[in-house]
């Protein structure tokens, strides 16, 4: 394969990544690489510029601020998953964190990147939907509701960095999810979470992008059981059909997963 000439930055600050992300109409931020560099390996990506944030200390945290716990953009998987901060706060964050991949990408792949990418079978969308965060970038403060956009699409514009996201203190909150063998993306994987303010839930891997299921949320917000749901199905039309699972099945599941969602939020 004939390789194709490429810069490579990499900034001190996150003010100069910005300033360099802007200063280019063909640059791409680099974290994890997870996406980015297996795209760049297939010619699906050529960016003329690769600018390095993996090791800016200003988006690589965790901590917890009143009921908020803050993840930085550049934690990686492995830091989510092994955090003492996350587990006492919100261990079901935790949990799905230890699903992503294998140890090989939980050690690089990032919170941030994930969400930029929004790859409709990733697992952090439907926590940070479900448990209504917000994602704080260079700009401004987005709602978990207005940042998801569709398959690959996000409210982000260009030049816009994700600095991090805070994800209200559930009183309750658990993932299931039924994974692909290989890849372990969600075939279909539910996050429940319930909150002072009502039930959240949300699904990823289903259909083309993270989604809520309003009549199960007000289900669980009468009665927080697994059999308060146990009759709730989601429309089969939108939802993805392929060699992994057909739509129909993955509706099946999406019940099933919901159901043992909340079963281990109550067993907490």
């Amino acid at each position: 394969m004939i390789p194709y000439p490429f810069r490579y930055r990499r900034p001190n600050s996150l003010a100069e990544a910005e300033a360099a992300l802007n200063a280019s109409n063909d640059a791409k931020l680099l974290a994890g690489g997870q996406t980015l560099l297996a795209a760049m390996k297939q010619r699906l990506a050529k960016p003329a510029i690769l600018i390095d944030i993996a090791r800016l200390s200003e988006l690589r945290f965790i901590r917890r601020e009143g009921q908020h716990l803050l993840v930085g953009a550049g934690s990686r998987h492995a830091d989510v998953a092994n955090s003492t901060e996350v587990a006492a706060a919100v261990p079901a964050l935790a949990e799905l964190a230890e699903t992503i991949g294998d140890p090989a990408v939980r050690h690089m792949g990032t919170l941030g990147g994930a969400l930029a990418n929004n790859d409709p079978a990733a697992d952090y969308p439907a926590a940070v939907l479900a448990m209504a965060a917000t994602i704080s970038t260079t700009r401004r403060t987005i709602a978990a509701d207005d940042f998801f956009q569709g398959m690959f699409a996000t409210a982000l514009e260009e030049g816009e960095i994700i600095k991090h996201v805070a994800f209200p203190i559930p009183e309750k909150a658990a993932y299931a999810k039924f994974k692909n063998p290989a890849s372990r993306y969600a075939i279909a994987g539910v996050f429940v979470a319930q909150t002072k303010t009502g039930v959240r839930v949300a699904v990823t891997g289903a259909g083309p992008g993270v989604f809520r299921v309003p009549e199960m949320e007000a289900a669980l917000a009468k009665s927080f059981s697994p059999d308060a749901i146990a009759g709730i199905s989601v429309a089969r039309d939108d939802l993805n059909s392929d060699i992994h699972a057909s739509a129909e099945y993955r509706a099946h599941l999406v019940s099933v997963m919901a159901k043992r969602a909340v079963k281990a939020a109550l067993a907490r």
